[in-house]
């Protein structure tokens, strides 16, 4: 049960395949010229863009530079047209899951017109479809496979573990022949729901596949994460559901190790469940390794974030708090010793700057009309709360190690891991300002 490129059905596409005919037309008929560039390198684009300019060459010139610079906002790039000449153009690239979408325009004013508003929120939802299961609106497999390598990345980089818990509804096979496969995904919807209720906004749920599901839960040692995992195991096992039989869940724990790579890290994730599973079920099997311990005797140098031009999300004021949120981050991380005065009052500063860039934030993608607002705004509010809830729990009291949960969860959590994915995701599927 490791991951793979490939997906259960088959092959995952570079591309992926526009799910039904009307989401098909929404593409080939978009007026304005779409290329959309696929992470293996195949090239798929609209009627308008194929009526207007030659065929797409991404390997050198204007388009290359629109994939490697993505989400800068529009930009007045040469690219020859149909009749031979080179035309003046706006361009917009923006990363998706499957490639790079690029957005051409012959003015402005068309890009920017707001009945295509509607038009750009429907790609952004196919999009969307395209990494989550059909059934349950988890993650897919096949984008879990995506988001392993940046989050382990992130993990080694800032030294934060990185654990996942592997969940299997017990007796589901009994459940569809007793009681119907309408039933059994209906157990597993409502699963997904309690799931989704207790983990919190940065961690992630994929359905693994069948009755399983994976959580990845970021800055978490295997201890917190058997934690977790207990606490999901209860909530599932006292749950009420529909048909009126109790359903129980065993789950395997993992956090990653240094040593190991993402195949061997899930067959012992996959292994722990095995035990779990043989043990009776409704339990949780941890294994008792990681990088968390390694890391606790091996201290090493405080990792400073970095802003790269390509972190932009196209809009100059969002870009400007993030670089100040960013150098506010940097000095509290470094704080780590620092007088209870000098701590508290970087605490301070980078929460004050935190509320006031997630209210412009909102207020943005509000003038905009985003379909995901309500997302964001609830994900705001979960981060300020978590990072109150440290702060009262003595966080910034007392000098060394007691710091250091406010202290990463501010750094890794609110600003890092929410700026350069939660931000990018939305803003960068927004209209431009």
């Amino acid at each position: 049960m490791t991951p793979t490129s490939k997906s259960a059905t088959g092959t995952e596409p570079g591309i992926r395949r526009l799910p039904v005919t009307e989401d098909r037309e929404l593409f080939a008929r978009f007026p304005l010229a779409l290329a959309l560039h696929g992470n293996d390198g195949t090239v798929r684009v609209n009627d308008h863009y194929s009526a207007c300019f030659e065929p797409a060459d991404f390997e050198t010139g204007t388009l290359r530079q629109l994939l490697e610079t993505p989400g800068r906002g529009w930009r007045t790039v040469s690219l020859r047209s149909r009749s031979g000449d080179t035309a003046e153009i706006h361009a917009q690239s923006t990363n998706l899951a499957a490639g790079t979408l690029i957005m051409l325009a012959d003015d402005i004013a068309a890009a920017r017109d707001p009945e295509l508003d509607h038009l750009r929120r429907r790609i952004s939802e196919l999009e969307k479809a395209s990494a989550t299961d059909h059934l349950t609106g988890a993650w897919n497999r096949a984008h879990l496979n995506r988001v392993l390598e940046s989050e382990l990345s992130r993990s080694l980089r800032f030294r934060q573990p990185l654990s996942a818990l592997l969940i299997d509804v017990d007796h589901f096979k009994q459940i569809n022949d007793r009681s119907g496969h309408q039933t059994g995904d209906a157990v597993l919807c409502e699963v997904v729901e309690l799931i989704q209720r207790k983990i919190r906004s940065a961690d992630l749920l994929f359905r693994w596949g069948g009755e399983e599901f994976v959580v990845l839960a970021v800055s978490t040692r295997y201890r917190d994460a058997h934690i977790l995992a207990e606490h999901l195991r209860e909530l599932i096992a006292g749950h009420l559901f529909p048909h009126g039989a109790p359903v129980t869940a065993s789950i395997g724990v993992a956090e990653h190790n240094i040593r190991e790579d993402v195949q061997s890290w899930f067959s012992r994730l996959d292994a722990a469940l095995f035990v779990a599973k043989n043990g009776g079920r409704n339990r949780v099997v941890t294994d008792p390794r990681g990088n968390s311990d390694s890391w606790a005797v091996d201290p090493a140098p405080v990792m400073s974030l970095v802003w790269r031009d390509s972190n932009g999300s196209g809009h100059a004021q969002i870009d400007a708090e993030h670089r100040h949120l960013i150098a506010l981050a940097n000095t509290l991380n470094t704080a780590e010793s620092a007088p209870p005065a000098v701590f508290d009052a970087a605490v301070s500063t980078l929460l004050q700057a935190l509320r006031g860039h997630f209210a412009a934030e909102e207020q943005l993608l509000e003038t905009n009309r985003h379909p995901q607002l309500d997302e964001h705004r609830r994900i705001h509010t979960g981060l300020l709360r978590k990072a109150d809830e440290l702060r009262e729990a003595g966080g910034s009291l007392a000098a060394g190690e007691a710091r250091r949960p406010l202290i990463e969860f501010l750094v890794n959590e609110a600003v890092a891991r929410h700026m350069f994915s939660k931000d990018r995701e939305h803003l960068l599927h927004g209209p431009a300002t």
